[in-house]
């Protein structure tokens, strides 16, 4: 199946009244050649009125603000998306062509090869970067399968072994983290060889595999994210670290950037002596199942955010 009625529920309780909440959310997904969607809405509770606008990147942003006292804040996102087609890498220029093209990649794609807040240029994402060209085939989309692959091998998939704000440099230490981390790793490891590569924020639906690292993965919370790299020849194409396996139609992509500090799917302020807690619910259904009929899968997650005493605090989610 390749249709999904997905409803993606945020709600931020607190322990005591708050104040003046602005909020901004990237829940849309992408609409292009490759995936539609058809159609999205957004609620909140306490009920607002908000304003949207296309990004630098072409995602979507909806802003909406809360100014009376409250406890509790749900913001509920409720889309159809079709997903047409998974671009896959057939261009054979090799590593050594590249060379020659790296001034034209830079010029044409700056803000995806340059280092950015949560992706440095790292002494040690080069040494990955060798590591992986002495044993790929001699190709960029070789290379670039190598990295995916290496980082599957090599990384853990271990919850709460780093945070929200973490660097790739903790994940690189730990050799650990969740799919916002090794996502991180692949985009170092690309652009630091001179390949345009950017973030991609979205969700992972359930194919139904019991007992493997994808059933890992989304049942901690269908919330994803993986990579994508300007392949010569071919264009943007999905690489997916975390997985270890081809982009597929179940990958719903909802935003780019060039790190996770551009796409956090909820971000916020309010005002208040009060902490939070988060709680992020994900429901996806097919439009129909082998049988003709419809069903639903759901995956839950709660994150407890403990922010303190403060005039001003922020709200956001993360991605597993």
């Amino acid at each position: 199946m390749n249709r999904f009625h997905l409803t993606h529920a945020t709600e931020f309780a607190y322990d005591g009244a708050v104040y003046e909440s602005y909020n901004e959310v990237r829940l849309r997904p992408i609409h292009d050649d490759h995936q539609s969607c058809l159609s999205f809405r957004l609620i909140t509770n306490p009920a607002s009125r908000g304003s949207s606008y296309k990004d630098g990147f072409g995602n979507w942003i909806h802003l909406f603000n809360v100014l009376p006292q409250h406890r509790k804040l749900r913001i509920e996102a409720e889309s159809v998306v079709l997903v047409h087609e998974v671009p896959t890498a057939t261009s054979d220029v090799s590593l050594q062509e590249l060379e020659t093209m790296r001034p034209e990649l830079l010029e044409a794609h700056f803000d995806w090869v340059t280092a950015s807040a949560y992706v440095p240029h790292l002494p040690e994402l080069g040494e990955i970067g060798s590591t992986v060209e002495r044993s790929c085939d001699g190709t960029v989309a070789g290379f670039v399968q190598t990295a995916s692959d290496f980082i599957h091998a090599n990384f853990t998939y271990m919850k709460g072994a780093t945070h929200v704000h973490s660097s790739v440099r903790d994940s690189i230490t730990l050799r650990a983290g969740v799919c916002q981390d090794f996502a991180h790793v692949l985009l170092g490891v690309l652009r630091m060889r001179g390949l345009p590569a950017r973030y991609v924020s979205g969700y992972l639906v359930s194919g139904g595999d019991s007992g493997s690292k994808q059933e890992e993965v989304i049942g901690g919370q269908a919330s994803h994210a993986w990579a994508e790299v300007f392949i010569p020849g071919d264009g943007w194409i999905g690489f997916d670290p975390t997985l270890g396996n081809p982009i597929e139609l179940r990958h719903i992509r909802v935003a780019y950037g060039r790190d996770y500090g551009d796409v956090p799917p909820v971000r916020g302020v309010y005002k208040g002596r009060a902490g939070q807690s988060l709680s992020v619910d994900v429901l996806f259904r097919p439009a129909l199942d082998d049988t003709g009929n419809e069903h639903i899968s759901e995956r839950s997650s709660d994150q407890e955010v403990d922010t303190g005493p403060a005039t001003e605090l922020p709200q956001q989610q993360s991605q597993q």
